[in-house]
């Protein structure tokens, strides 16, 4: 269908298979691509549940790419955070059908702010997560807004703080993912939940959906607001940039 997806429906099952190779990095191009898919599901009446997965091996998607953030202003990372945290939420907030993200590789900042936002979440055990923004000098930022809300402030503090990479078992444990799956059966799964799904009456789907997120959205809006803010003034000093040139250039950054 575009450059970097492919978008199929069988059995009122839309899939949306990213596959920008090598890692799915979030790209403006690649970030609208995957907003205008999901507006063309949401509208298509055939589509009664939604599946983003990943046709790169091992990766569901590794973030942002860094070069949306070395040396830009604040104002052109407002406009890629603008989709990534504000029009992403839109879109799927007015969906009205479920969502699930089905994992079986690498999932990364920006690919764990797309995860999220889907209803389920589904991983494999091949699965890994993180949240590395620290370790470059970066905020995870709208992590902070929900990522407590799911998990406890206690412990999403220690993911968040730490940037390290967690795996399946921890993240069932946690209550970030919904199930765990065998990596070799994870689509024969997913798929056979969404089928489950797609059989529920559409207009009762829609209805409940709206009125879960509703009793569930915690003020989600503004927090985001507060998470574009501050992700921008941190992408913005030398140490965000000293960080960003030392991963890319596989060195140790030196903070000043």
């Amino acid at each position: 269908m575009d450059k970097f997806i492919k978008y199929e429906v069988i059995d009122h099952i839309a899939l949306i298979t990213m596959k920008r190779n090598p890692s799915n990095a979030f790209n403006i191009e690649f970030l609208d691509e995957i907003l205008n898919t999901l507006k063309i599901a949401s509208k298509d009446k055939e589509v009664r549940v939604i599946v983003i997965e990943s046709d790169i091996n091992k990766i569901f998607s590794a973030g942002l790419d860094l070069n949306l953030l070395l040396n830009k202003s604040g104002l052109e990372i407002r406009e890629f955070l603008k989709r990534l945290y504000i029009d992403l939420w839109d879109i799927q907030y007015n969906m009205g059908k479920p969502t699930i993200a089905s994992i079986n590789g690498a999932a990364r900042g920006g690919g764990m702010t797309l995860a999220i936002s889907c209803d389920m979440i589904i991983a494999s055990d091949a699965a890994s997560f993180g949240y590395p923004e620290i370790n470059l000098g970066l905020l995870p930022a709208i992590h902070f807004n929900h990522l407590p809300r799911i998990i406890g402030r206690y412990k999403a503090f220690e993911l968040l703080f730490s940037g390290r990479t967690f795996y399946s078992d921890e993240a069932l444990t946690l209550g970030l993912i919904c199930k765990k799956v065998p990596s070799i059966q994870i689509n024969e799964k997913v798929i056979g939940i969404a089928a489950s799904l797609s059989q529920k009456s559409p207009t009762a789907m829609s209805l409940a959906r709206a009125a879960f997120l509703r009793t569930n959205d915690f003020d989600y809006r503004r927090g985001v607001a507060t998470a574009v803010e501050d992700f921008c003034n941190a992408a913005t000093t030398p140490d965000a940039q000293e960080g960003l040139r030392a991963f890319i250039e596989k060195r140790q950054p030196i903070w000043g």
